[in-house]
């Protein structure tokens, strides 16, 4: 059975503050009063109907956290009693001083303030028809500045309290931003791999699969044919591999990624040759002076021609011709691929849209803000091509 603590709390300090009140009300008796400088006349000694009334105005501080205000009203009832029976003024004020700060502490500000009233108006009439009479005002006032000081306390706690309330809120609302912003960037990281592993793949397979036809086709003509064409095999699937675990090393936590420039424009040389290798004549033609391009275009315009590439070399058929063209401007890089395929670009242009190549091509060409036109020559064959605009001759 778990024991409410701060009920457990309360209730002791209602029987601390009882025990303090009841000393309070013995030791300063008619006689030690008057002795003080006080008029005591027909103020009774203390006796057992006091001391429970000492003890009711106490007992309601065991409730003060649920009930503030109701227990702060049931201690004041013992307190005018105490004052009317002529048993003297303020015998029962370590109650009200820790119910009046417990109101202003747990309840809002009108609740408080009319707690405040309460407490003051109290105070004076105990002050005005009790039996005890003091030699100056002064002491009054100071004790009616000690009740708005503890009134003023009770407020401070609770705006404190409030205010670290709304940071721990505010951190909360942080972290789950954050959370959420990671989730986001955790998504675009893996859509991103996807991209890439795609592109990978796509190609390099696609480039094995052409070669190994044609080693199947020669292996018992030209044995010698065959073998090359298995050697290129065998180094397209290590570039492969290679570019594989490149991409997919920075999802590994327990060891560190073998990081590599990304490929670009400048690698084109040698994806064309691979091409050519394969079995699409491919030619490169660049125009215009290179200049420095931001690492994203970069790799997108050579993804783009990757995937024009192996596209042209598994749809364009038998004795195509591919042509890669890459444009320099100050201020756009244009990039384009086109083969002369001509009784295959129907097949062409219907494999493109339903493949991931081109949802990979639209979102790499879309996020630089570029233009990309993919569809069939007038005079034949096919095209892919993309124009990125370039700020300031980057």
């Amino acid at each position: 059975m778990r024991i409410d603590r701060s009920r457990l709390h309360d209730t002791v300090l209602a029987g601390v503050v009882a025990a303090a009140s009841v000393a309070l009300f013995v030791f300063y008796g008619p006689e030690r009063l008057q002795a003080g400088g006080l008029q005591v006349g027909g103020v009774r000694h203390p006796d057992v109907l006091g001391t429970l009334l000492l003890v009711a105005a106490s007992a309601p501080v065991a409730v003060r956290r649920r009930w503030p205000l109701a227990a702060l009203c049931a201690g004041l009832v013992p307190e005018m009693l105490l004052s009317g029976l002529g048993y003297g003024t303020g015998l029962s004020s370590l109650a009200t001083i820790v119910l009046l700060y417990s109101v202003a502490s747990f309840r809002g500000l009108a609740v408080a303030l009319v707690a405040l009233v309460l407490a003051l108006v109290t105070y004076v009439a105990d002050a005005v028809s009790g039996s005890v009479r003091t030699a100056s005002w002064s002491e009054y006032v100071v004790t009616a500045v000690v009740l708005a000081a503890v009134w003023g306390a009770g407020r401070s706690l609770r705006l404190r309290r409030a205010y670290l309330d709304e940071l721990k809120d505010r951190a909360a609302r942080l972290e789950r931003a954050h959370a959420a912003d990671t989730r986001a960037a955790r998504a675009e990281e893996r859509s991103r791999i996807a991209r890439e592993l795609h592109d990978v793949v796509a190609h390099h397979v696609s480039v094995m699969t052409v070669q190994a036809a044609a080693a199947r086709r020669v292996l018992a003509a030209d044995p010698e044919l065959a073998r090359e064409a298995l050697s290129a095999i065998e180094h397209t699937g290590r570039l492969a591999m290679t570019e594989m675990r490149n991409i997919v090393g920075v999802l590994r936590t327990d060891s560190r990624a073998e990081l590599g420039p990304q490929p670009g424009v400048r690698d084109l040389p040698a994806l064309v040759e691979q091409m050519r290798e394969a079995g699409l004549p491919t030619s490169l033609r660049v125009e215009g002076e290179p200049a420095p391009l931001p690492a994203g275009v970069d790799l997108a315009a050579y993804r783009l021609v990757q995937e024009g590439l192996t596209n042209s070399l598994r749809h364009a058929g038998a004795g195509t011709k591919a042509v890669v063209t890459v444009r320099n401007d100050p201020h756009e890089l244009d990039v384009r691929v086109e083969d002369d395929g001509k009784g295959a670009a129907r097949d062409l242009a219907a494999a493109l849209p339903s493949g991931h190549g081109l949802v990979g091509i639209r979102e790499r060409v879309a996020l630089y803000g570029g233009i990309l036109n993919i569809g069939p020559l007038p005079g034949g064959g096919f095209e892919v091509r993309a124009r990125f605009p370039l700020k300031d001759g980057q």
